[in-house]
């Protein structure tokens, strides 16, 4: 196989659309924000920065508690992406896992896991699944013949200008009759397309 073979015709589109239709169907997006924010949470307090000869440890007397509010958060993150039916439970728990992490764990693994956690839940709590699609019928399409509905002649007047003609056409027709209208019936016109 060389270089210039290329892969199976269609395999990297195949499996992005594959990828596209199963991210759609759940919190995804929520899930990758609150699962990023538990690293920072979680690696911070065990951190040793090294600044020339000058080692600087970051390390709290909660290191333990980070540690758990950072692998809940990747738990809750990847549980998102699995059981979407959690996920209004999974993004309040991980917005009060954030507000935990502030006093715990260097305010939050520095902010950052703080914001990436308030977001991620903020977005769980916020998604709902959309409507399943309408199954097509498995019949021909049948052909727009004679029920397809006339249109209304379109008049211009004797410059070429449209002289009220298509509303008189409606008139003529009877469409636009709204002689038995009243606001309070809410069948004023007002909230009508046509």
């Amino acid at each position: 196989m060389s270089a210039e073979t290329p892969a199976a015709p269609g395999q990297f589109t195949r499996r992005r659309l594959q990828f596209r239709s199963w991210r759609g169907t759940r919190p995804f997006w929520a899930g990758l924000y609150i699962l990023l924010a538990g690293f920072p949470i979680m690696y911070f307090p065990y951190a040793h920065l090294q600044i020339g000869n000058l080692t600087v440890a970051m390390a709290t007397t909660a290191g333990a508690g980070s540690l758990i509010i950072g692998v809940l958060l990747v738990v809750l993150g990847i549980s998102l992406w699995y059981q979407k039916h959690i996920r209004t439970f999974a993004g309040i728990a991980a917005i009060l896992l954030a507000l935990v992490s502030l006093p715990v764990s260097n305010f939050g693994g520095f902010v950052m896991g703080f914001l990436l956690a308030l977001v991620g839940g903020a977005m769980a709590v916020a998604w709902s699944p959309g409507a399943p699609p309408k199954p097509q019928p498995e019949g021909e399409i049948p052909p727009a013949g004679d029920d397809a509905p006339e249109e209304a002649a379109y008049y211009t007047g004797p410059d070429g200008v449209d002289a009220g003609g298509t509303s008189q056409a409606l008139d003529a027709l009877g469409e636009n009759d709204l002689s038995g209208t009243s606001p309070v019936n809410g069948a004023n016109g007002r909230h009508s397309a046509g």
